[in-house]
């Protein structure tokens, strides 16, 4: 399926991860460390607070906001041991050194025979001195009070002495169980203790919610003849359906069981899209093209938007396979499901764009890191992207909970921390299409931000992209299956990249973690514009579907207009002055959405214009124009230039925005 020099740099992945871990060799900024950190400690274990507190012993004298610049240099295997705070997971057992001696906790996993087992074991020192710990043969040193993780699957000596390593595992029979849908779903086979099976070859997929999953269809999995718990799903368009079952010692049990559809979105002609997935980007298993196919097919994802792009240094992952095949739809694809590869251009301080459909790949995918310049502006690589054909968003805009209310220097922040900052001058010089406010990050911050930009005039629409990283296996959303959160796009006839960017720059979209959201104004549907006169009215309907919406809720420019429960909700607008209305779904945490914030849907906006007058609210364009003013300053303090034209060439594009945004206010 994939050409020689995207085997070649699938082949250099695994040797980068064989030679040093999870990391890839990347170097250790804040959110690497945490990467190898989220693959032990998922969303109830606090990484930034457990590595705070440690720097905060080290740099008493230094602010939080001084500490947060520090992250990628502490000690991570302390931080895995304090965010766990006593609790022992799943793929990492403990060995607790006490000053009263030696005690092994661990959630036992089951072994098939005599297979091999390894895993992860957190050398926990209480003791007031070093002591030293053998593990297969190797020693390790572990600090006063300190921790380490390390990998076994032997012996241990700690205090000369043979820890006994039988809670590790125990051994069962083995049997096998054949999985059938008739069409590619997603599985999940557990046992014991929620322990995942998987069939031979699959990488030990774990999603947001800890559970194990793989993508196919008539697949046989080796299990113990144990009671086990067959579960299949497919994306958000289906509920989910499960079996127990109890398979026999050494036979195979066949296990016919298909999800039911709860709404099909191509058939009213929308089709949902996931614009932010990696195929290598760090992790446990580097990912061959196969993996991207079986997880779209599995998903029913109609679109999928593979990005090459930077971690930490110069190296960009899947480079070869952009070169290979921009511009063409990936081998899988078919009438119903859509892929393709394009890239995200990151830079930490201004923020990391998106770009579907391109036709080539750029000249440069990154700047600021290493050291380099944090130059040229997005700007220049928004001009760059949009000539080679792509749709361009920026992605994981936002990373705090803000409102509406707050101010630009609550949203903005002090750290390098790629959020979304260069948006509100690319914005008004119209350099980009859409913003994905739904994200991994923080949803309703973004929200209150698209909702500020349209406010202001700016005419962008909503996207999604969950930053599905499919060469990890144990990451929280990153390791979900892509598609958690899409994209809806209304395509004017058969499903195509072009019909499908075309449907975005029209701004016919809205993003969702599951529920279906519709909205219609005078029957209008989101990317329209009605022109009405003062006082007309305007009748407006929202519909939802899903079983995790509690909250229906109408906005326009200036706020709730409507809200109500799920299903329908109507208000009638009067036509003052411009404005837009958008819908907005939310609901508490529920087991089909992966976003630990909860469910989320919201639409991109129908405009209403008001004797041919477009909506620019004066408080959104001045708030816009206050956030030019902190972002100029947040480059004089934080930007990394070789010279002052560089500096010089990021103001001159937040000058050239302001003055959209003056004329807006006249």
């Amino acid at each position: 399926m994939f050409p020689e020099p995207v085997a070649r740099a699938l082949a250099d992945y695994r040797a980068l991860r064989d030679a040093h871990g999870v990391c890839w060799g990347e170097p250790p900024l804040t959110y690497v460390v945490q990467a190898w950190t989220t693959v032990f400690l998922y969303t109830r274990y606090d990484f930034w607070g457990a590595g705070l507190r440690q720097l905060a012993e080290r740099h008493p004298e230094l602010p939080q906001d001084g500490l947060e610049d520090l992250l990628g240099g502490v000690d991570a295997d302390r931080v895995v041991r304090d965010a766990l705070g006593g609790d022992v997971v799943d793929n990492l057992a403990a060995l607790r050194l006490t000053p009263d001696g030696v005690t092994l906790e661990a959630i036992t996993q089951v072994v098939l025979d005599d297979r091999p087992f390894r895993t992860s074991l957190l050398l926990d020192s209480s003791r007031d001195e070093p002591v030293t710990v053998v593990v297969d043969g190797t020693a390790y040193e572990v600090p006063p009070r300190g921790a380490k993780v390390v990998g076994t699957g032997g012996s241990v000596t700690a205090d000369g002495r043979p820890v006994d390593l039988t809670l590790l595992c125990r051994r069962a029979a083995p049997a096998a169980v054949r999985v059938r849908a008739g069409f590619p779903c997603r599985w999940s086979v557990t046992g014991a203790n929620g322990q995942g099976w998987y069939p031979e070859g699959a990488p030990h997929k774990v999603d947001a919610l800890r559970r194990p999953y793989f993508h196919g269809d008539d697949l046989v999995v080796a299990v113990p003849a144990e009671p086990l718990t067959v579960t299949v799903a497919r994306g958000m368009e289906y509920a989910s359906a499960e079996i127990v079952i109890t398979p026999e010692a050494g036979a195979e049990a066949l296990v016919e069981l298909a999800p039911e559809r709860l709404y099909d979105a191509a058939a009213r002609g929308w089709y949902g899209g996931d614009l932010h997935v990696h195929l290598n980007w760090m992790g446990e298993e580097p990912a061959a093209p196969e993996l991207a196919a079986a997880a779209q097919h599995g998903e029913d994802l109609h679109v999928l938007n593979l990005v090459a792009g930077n971690v930490a240094s110069e190296r960009v992952y899947d480079l070869e396979a952009l070169a290979h095949w921009a511009g063409q739809d990936l081998p899988w694809s078919d009438a119903r499901h859509l892929a393709r590869i394009g890239v995200e251009y990151r830079n930490d301080l201004v923020g990391h764009l998106t770009a579907f459909g391109l036709q080539e790949p750029p000249q440069r995918c990154h700047t600021g890191f290493q050291g380099t310049a944090d130059w040229p502006p997005n700007a220049v690589a928004c001009e760059e992207l949009r000539a080679l054909g792509g749709v361009i968003g920026y992605g994981h805009p936002f990373h705090t909970a803000f409102g509406e209310g707050d101010p630009p220097d609550v949203v903005l922040g002090r750290r390098r921390n790629c959020s979304a900052r260069e948006i509100v001058a690319d914005a008004a010089l119209g350099l980009i299409d859409a913003l994905d406010v739904l994200n991994h990050s923080s949803v309703a911050g973004t929200a209150a931000v698209y909702r500020r930009l349209v406010g202001a005039g700016n005419r962008l629409a909503v996207t999604a992209g969950t930053d599905a990283v499919l060469s990890f296996c144990r990451r929280g959303t990153a390791s979900s299956p892509p598609g958690w959160e899409r994209v809806y796009a209304n395509v004017a006839g058969p499903l195509t990249a072009e019909s499908y960017a075309e449907a975005i720059l029209l701004g016919r979209t809205f993003a969702t973690t599951g529920p279906w959201l519709e909205l219609a104004v005078n029957g209008h549907g989101p990317g329209d514009t009605l022109d009405l006169a003062p006082g007309q009215r305007a009748e407006i309907v929202v519909t939802s579907i899903g079983p995790e919406v509690e909250r229906l809720e109408i906005r326009t420019a200036e706020g709730v207009l409507a809200q109500g429960p799920p299903g329908r909700l109507a208000a009638t607008l009067v036509a003052d002055e411009p404005t837009y209305v958008v819908a907005v779904a939310t609901g508490p945490p529920h087991p089909r959405t992966l976003h630990r914030r909860g469910v989320h849907a919201h639409t991109s906006p129908v405009y209403v214009d008001v004797a041919g007058s477009h909506v620019a609210r004066e408080a959104d364009v001045r708030w816009c124009l206050a956030w030019l003013d902190r972002l100029e300053a947040l480059l004089r303090e934080f930007g990394r230039f070789d010279t002052g034209d560089q500096l010089d060439d990021h103001l001159e594009v937040y000058e050239r925005a302001r003055e959209v945004y003056r004329g807006r206010l006249a």
